[in-house]
């Protein structure tokens, strides 16, 4: 098990915070031992925290050209018809993955291409769930196109507790169907959109993990 670059600066956040609570507990309170255990449990249950938020596990990742794979671990929990009025502008098959804090959060391209559009948007912090996030949260719109002239849009979207979304892309990157283009921190939701019509192989309610599950055959 890895342990995401994006982690080092909240997990230095976290050992120094609880070094001076450590050191309060031990110089202020030293013959109340309670004061020290409950130091101690606390560092330790916010390392423990960090370190399981920024894991980077190793995958065998899930390939193929007609393949649209899972950008992200979570839940599916949106499956329908809406408009998609930023770039297609058009009526588009939605498909939004929940993924809670105890998921895995680094974002992944979900087919082989070139980065033919990216926007970042500031905006509010609503949960995730809400279907207003979609459109009235802080999110990146990212368009992929591939070989064949097949083209989907995927958004990272914050959630009530993420604060920051990071993303390592830009229009006309190569993108690498799995490889990296992004992570979002502490809660958080990734949406995509499919030609209307389009087969989907997950339903509402599925768990899927990031660069393994394929969502659709294309």
């Amino acid at each position: 098990m890895r342990f995401h670059k994006e982690g080092w600066p909240s997990l230095f956040i976290v050992g120094l915070f609880s070094a001076i609570l450590i050191g309060i507990a031990r110089n202020f309170f030293p013959d109340f031992a309670i004061a020290q255990w409950f130091a101690y449990l606390v560092s330790t249950f916010l390392i423990v925290v960090i370190l399981q938020f920024f894991r980077h596990p190793r995958r065998q990742h899930t390939l193929g050209d007609n393949l649209v794979i899972a950008p992200a671990d979570g839940k599916i929990v949106v499956i329908e018809e809406t408009n998609e009025n930023e770039y297609f502008k058009d009526k588009r098959l939605q498909v939004s993955i929940f993924m809670s804090p105890t998921n895995v959060h680094v974002n992944r391209y979900p087919m082989a291409g070139i980065v033919s559009f990216f926007k970042y948007h500031p905006g509010k912090f609503l949960v995730a769930y809400d279907p207003k996030s979609s459109t009235d949260n802080e999110r990146t719109t990212v368009v992929v196109k591939n070989k064949n002239g097949y083209e989907i849009l995927f958004r990272q979207i914050a959630g009530a507790l993420a604060r920051r979304i990071v993303w390592y892309c830009k229009e006309g990157d190569e993108a690498k169907q799995c490889g990296q283009m992004g992570f979002i921190k502490f809660g958080s939701r990734v949406d995509l959109f499919f030609p209307v019509g389009t087969k989907l192989n997950v339903k509402i309610g599925d768990v899927v993990k990031g660069s393994q599950t394929v969502l659709a055959e294309i």
